[in-house]
């Protein structure tokens, strides 16, 4: 049986581990592919140039879901949070310091991507979940917690146009483009 682990020992754990807290055990999470990593720097960037002021956009940082005796801390691969929360410069954000979390599904994280975070991010309260798919078409379907369920709200390929968490454009083709 596996060791549990309080948020202290997490602390202590190497900062650039691909590593996710679940109920106080240990997780490897999926390791990006370098076309993953090019969609969350690039997206988190677009997110962040388009934001009101009051919002800030970051990828690969450290979210508790649950701060219980059995912790959760997930790593999304973009998050939008309040611009307090980030003026903050916390080791790690909170779930109610995020609005907006953001997936990208990669081979070994469908089922995780998919099911178990939306699951845990609406428990937590976080109030807007993306999932982009790097398939062909990329896609992003857009959901938003209505009385603790994630209900679509918007989805697309090619050129988006969103309107929550704010209005926001992008061209998701770009996403993983060299240049």
């Amino acid at each position: 049986m596996a060791a549990l682990v309080d948020l202290n020992e997490w602390d202590a754990t190497p900062e650039d581990k691909d590593l996710e807290l679940v109920d106080g055990v240990l997780h490897l999470a999926a390791a990006p592919t370098p076309r993953e990593q090019k969609a969350r720097s690039r997206l988190a960037y677009w997110l962040d140039e388009q934001l009101p002021d009051d919002l800030v956009a970051f990828h690969n940082v450290d979210v508790v879901i649950d701060s219980s005796n059995r912790p959760t801390v997930r790593k999304p691969d973009v998050v939008v949070v309040t611009a307090e929360a980030a003026d903050r410069n916390p080791k790690r954000f909170t779930a109610e310091d995020v609005v907006l979390a953001v997936e990208i599904v990669s081979p070994g994280s469908e089922r995780v991507d998919r099911v178990t975070k939306p699951m845990q991010y609406a428990k937590a309260g976080i109030a807007h979940y993306w999932l982009v798919e790097l398939g062909d078409p990329i896609s992003l379907t857009a959901f938003e917690l209505v009385d603790g369920i994630y209900k679509l709200v918007e989805d697309g390929v090619g050129e988006v146009r969103l309107s929550r968490p704010a209005p926001l454009a992008f061209d998701l083709d770009a996403l993983t483009r060299r240049r």
